[in-house]
């Protein structure tokens, strides 16, 4: 080795026991390790000072993207039927302490049996995929789709955020299947990837934001599968989005409406569901996509 060559080993010697001293002395919250070549060091990936700085945001953002999917493949989750609506609805037992809503309390009885009768469907082998019932996981109408499968001796996929003044994760979820995000656009990601059903029950701002942003991807082209939508309660939707006038202004156009329907009871809600799910994702489906995958593969 060239004195140049020693020296600069020297230095590099040096500077890491000097790091590693004021790692020591600062109580770092790191996981420390020593190989015989070089002196005890923090990994940038353990040091959570470090994962939880400005400066790690697109690692926390990277791992809201991929955490999910390991873990659903974990449990063979591909496919989900995913439902929204307020989480200021009231469960019919508990109207009088929300008496501003309890009007709509009949909307989380209705969740609840719909959830239940999708999961029974599903755990009886009816379809030779396994559509999960999925919701955000919080209480109201997502607390009512999480209580029905459990209802039927299910589990439900939860994809809970964390914000003030609301519980990330309701009693009944799925405890190896609830995620709870930090950011609501990787959220917003994971209830789009899966979904093969959408159902949105009446909401306010979030069921709206969560509404308008998938016929948004459907408009644009972006959503390269069939998705099924329902709005669950004609007379409150069309109370509250006049989707005719939009027409009329010239803001979006006719056809736009066609890729959703309304529906008003769990009967009609289940059938809808079913058979669009039945028709578009029997399994046939899956040797098309194969068959597809491998056309794409020679091109």
């Amino acid at each position: 080795m060239s004195h140049s060559s020693r020296r600069d080993f020297d230095w590099r010697e040096r500077r890491y026991a000097e790091l590693h001293d004021e790692a020591n002395g600062s109580g770092g919250g790191g996981v420390r390790h020593q190989t015989p070549h070089e002196p005890d060091r923090v990994r940038a990936y353990e040091d959570l000072d470090f994962m939880r700085s400005a400066d790690a945001r697109s690692l926390r953002v990277l791992a809201e993207l991929t955490e999910p999917q390991f873990r659903l493949r974990q449990h063979g989750i591909e496919d989900t039927i995913v439902f929204f609506g307020s989480a200021r609805i009231p469960a019919p037992e508990e109207v009088d302490q929300r008496p501003e809503t309890a009007a709509l309390a009949r909307y989380y009885a209705d969740a609840r049996e719909l959830s239940r009768r999708l999961t029974r469907w599903n755990l009886d082998g009816e379809t030779e995929r396994r559509f999960m019932v999925c919701s955000g996981g919080g209480p109201g109408i997502m607390e009512a789709v999480s209580r029905g499968a459990a209802d039927a001796d299910g589990e439900s996929v939860t994809f809970g955020i964390d914000i003030p003044h609301e519980p990330a994760l309701n009693p009944y979820v799925s405890a190896d299947l609830a995620f709870v995000f930090h950011y609501f656009f990787t959220r917003k990601f994971w209830f789009a990837y899966n979904a093969k059903a959408i159902i949105f029950f009446p909401g306010g701002f979030g069921t709206m934001d969560e509404m308008m942003e998938v016929m948004t991807l459907i408009q644009t082209g972006r959503v390269h599968k069939e998705l099924g939508i329902l709005l669950y309660g004609t007379d409150f939707w069309r109370s509250v989005i006049d989707f005719e006038a939009l027409v009329r202004h010239g803001v979006i156009s006719q056809a736009d409406l066609d890729c959703f329907e309304f529906v008003d009871d769990v009967d009609e809600a289940e059938v809808r569901l079913r058979t669009f799910l039945e028709e578009n994702y029997g399994p046939t489906l899956v040797e098309d996509q194969v068959s597809g995958s491998a056309a794409a593969a020679g091109d």
